[in-house]
Parts: C-alpha cells; structure tokens; sequence
C-alpha cells in the first residue's frame, strides 16, 4: 500500500505550505547521471521530488505488471482511476473539491510517470484530469463543481471529452452536433450528433460534449450524464482494432435527441476558448508524459545494449552507432523535460501563451517518437516482440504526436505567432 501523499479533502501538507518557504532539492554528487542527464530534478521543489517519487512508485509496481495483457488484448482496467484516486493523483492541480491543489510541474511529473509504463494509462489520467474536471473546475457553476468534482477525485465517477468529430478532427469550429431546446421537457436541451476518437467513452458516467447552440451558432460545454439519458438517445460503442494506446479504451459518443439539463450546460464560455483552454492543460502534460515514454525506451534499450553480445563476443554499447542513438534520445529527453518545467513555472504565474504549450508539445511529442524509432533498431528482430516494450511505445508515440493538435497544426499555430499571418485557409 502506497502513502497516499496527495490527500484529498483538507489537500496535502505540500499544496498548504507557501511558495516562498519551498525548499528545493539539493545534491551532493556531481557526477553525471545518464537518468537525469541535466539534472531536472534540481529545480523541482521537495514536495515535488515526493510526488513524483509516489507516482512513479504505484506505476512502477502496480501498473506495469498489468500492461502487457492489456495491450494485447485492448482491455483497460478502470479499477486504476480509482487506484490514482486513493493517491490523489486525479486532478491534482485543482483547488478544493477533495483534490491535492498541487503545481503545475507536479502534476506534470505525475502524467511523466504514468507515461513511463504506458501512454494509454496517461490518455485515461489526462482525460479525467485535465478535459473533464479542469472544465469543470474553470468554467462551471458551484453546484456543477461539488456535484462532480469529488468523485471524480476519487476515481468513482469517470469521464470523457467530447470535441472531434468523424467530419471535422482538426477542425473543430466546423462541428455538427447541436444543441436545441428540448420540444417537450422545459429546461431541457436536446443534443444531436456524433464525436469520435473519444478515450474512454465506452465506460465513461459523465461526457463534457462541446455542441453548436441552434440559436446562436456559438459553442457551449454540455455534462451529459449516463443514468439519466433515456434508452436510444445515448451510445457510446468503443473503437476497436486499434493500432496504439491499447491498454486504454477509446471510443465514439452517438447523441440522438438526448435531453439534458440546462444546469448542466457551462454558464459563460461559449466558441473554441472553452475547449481549447482545457486541451491546453492537457497538452501540458503531455510533453511531459511523453519525456516519461523516451526515457523508459532509453533505460531498455541501454540494458538491452550491454546484455547482448555481437561479433567476437562484444556487447552492442560498444559500437558508435549504438551510442549516438543513446546519446541523442538522452539529450533530447533532457532538454525536452527543461522546456517543460520552464513553461509549467510560467503556467502557475500566469505567464505562459497557448504558443509555448504548443512549441513543448509538439517538439517534446516529435522528439519521443524520432528517438524511440531509432532506439528500437537496437533491439534488431527482438523489437517486434512485445516482450521488449519497445514497439508499444512507438505505437503509441505516433498517436501521441497526433491527437490532441497533430504536429503540424502546432507549427502552423507557431507559425501564425512568429509571423502574424493565418496559415489555416
């Protein structure tokens, strides 16, 4: 049993202590740490250490056991949001509501670790953390607030996010799903339409479903509670067969005239501000969640390197080639994992653009999947098996790379800062 060092309801002892006593980590050995190639875990706050200390522990020995079966057989095990939960590791950047309240960079450190053995228990944490209850967190009314947020906490009440649609992936301002006041139930809205690519929307309670308002044109975030949907107005069939993110569940959100609450309908966000706000969070997270994928592809490929032996009996770290493509995914994870504090620090002051999410995201996502491409030809044959990991986290880096802003788009939102000019049309 893990300490659960994130303790809901009164938050932990670390979210209550003032920034200006935080004590930061210090060491007494300079020697170089191939793990820590920079020393990123200098900058980090002692709370910080701890957090990321208990999260990579619980992923480390209760999650990593379980992977393997769960890629091959594309089977999530929803017993681990409610693991996460008993740690507080479910929203952990939010305020109250029974949740930890800690910085930016912890709860980055926190996707890090989970990420390190699969990025599919990430997309699960993330979705729930950051596009379900971060929306919620923002832009709900109070009663929204402690009606969800506190289970969701706990891992009890799970959720999904509903913004692509089969038409419009990239596009989001193109969306079809409408929200009309319901014909027979007064202060009702009726919701049409479909989302796709959906991470956990076959198990999910409550769905936040972003749809055009009939009247007005404009997008509004709607809660769309299972329980109370009626039979036919509802469907959320899981997406299978899939290529990467395996061990988590993904799936589409089917609305066919299904009534839900003006209540449960966000008071004031209206147009893209609301869901990109939320995919901002969780595209934080992201690059550092994917820093954790490269340096597992790293520590098994180094082990892998001096195992084998080849020609005349050498191991494979003896040769150049070998070495550079350490080398280069070191580096990378290194310098990817700074940029990403940097701009955690600058998220929690209130100086960080939507463009510098958008340059660590993109950069840290392309630069896991180039190096753990290039890590997995040390592995020659051996990389097919799944029993070498290796292969899964390629898999599962190309999805990265992709959702959530494909690489492109990302340049694209870079390049309109830089230049000023809209590169979209």
């Amino acid at each position: 049993m893990f300490r659960p060092i994130l303790r809901r309801g009164l938050g932990s002892a670390f979210a209550r202590r003032p920034a200006a006593v935080r004590s930061y980590a210090s060491s007494s050995n300079p020697a170089f740490q191939w793990e820590d190639p920079l020393g990123f875990k200098h900058l980090l706050t002692e709370e910080e250490l701890a957090i990321s200390e208990t999260a990579e522990r619980y992923c480390q020995e209760k999650m990593a056991p379980r992977v393997l079966e769960a890629y091959r057989d594309e089977h999530y095990d929803q017993r681990i949001l409610e693991e996460m939960g008993d740690l507080g590791l479910l929203g952990a950047t939010i305020q109250g509501y029974g949740c930890a309240g800690v910085s930016s960079v912890a709860g980055g450190l926190i996707t890090r670790a989970v990420e390190r053995v699969d990025s599919g228990y990430r997309s699960a944490m993330s979705v729930q953390s950051s596009l379900v209850m971060g929306p919620i967190y923002e832009f709900g009314t109070e009663e929204q607030k402690e009606k969800f947020l506190p289970e969701m906490a706990k891992g009890r009440l799970l959720g999904a996010f509903g913004l692509t649609e089969p038409n419009h992936g990239s596009d989001p301002g193109s969306m079809e799903s409408v929200a009309k006041p319901h014909p027979t139930k007064k202060g009702y809205y009726s919701l049409s339409g479909a989302k796709t690519w959906i991470t956990n929307s076959p198990i999910a309670d409550v769905l936040l479903v972003w749809a055009k308002l009939q009247e007005t044109g404009k997008i509004r975030g709607f809660l769309v509670e299972r329980k109370d949907c009626p039979p036919g107005t509802l469907e959320t069939p899981a997406i299978k067969n899939k290529n990467g993110l395996r061990a988590s569940i993904t799936g589409m959100i089917q609305l066919d005239n299904c009534p839900v609450p003006e209540a449960n309908m966000f008071p004031d966000v209206e147009g893209l501000k609301g869901p990109f706000s939320c995919l901002n969070s969780a595209r934080y997270g992201i690059s550092l969640g994917v820093m954790g994928a490269l340096e597992d592809c790293i520590a098994r490929a180094r082990t892998y390197a001096l195992e084998r032996k080849q020609f005349k009996g050498n191991p494979l770290a003896r040769y150049q080639l070998v070495q550079k493509k350490l080398a280069d995914a070191a580096t990378d994870v290194a310098y990817g994992t700074l940029a990403s504090i940097q701009v955690g620090r600058l998220k929690d002051e209130g100086k960080a653009t939507p463009e510098m999410i958008s340059m660590v995201k993109r950069q840290n996502c392309d630069a896991a999947l180039r190096n753990a491409r290039a890590l997995q030809e040390i592995f020659g044959g051996n990389a097919v098996s799944d029993e070498y990991h290796i292969g899964r986290h390629v898999a599962n880096l190309f999805v990265t790379q992709t959702y959530e802003g494909q690489s492109d788009i990302h340049s694209l939102i870079l390049g309109r800062a830089i230049t000023g000019i809209q590169a979209f049309v």
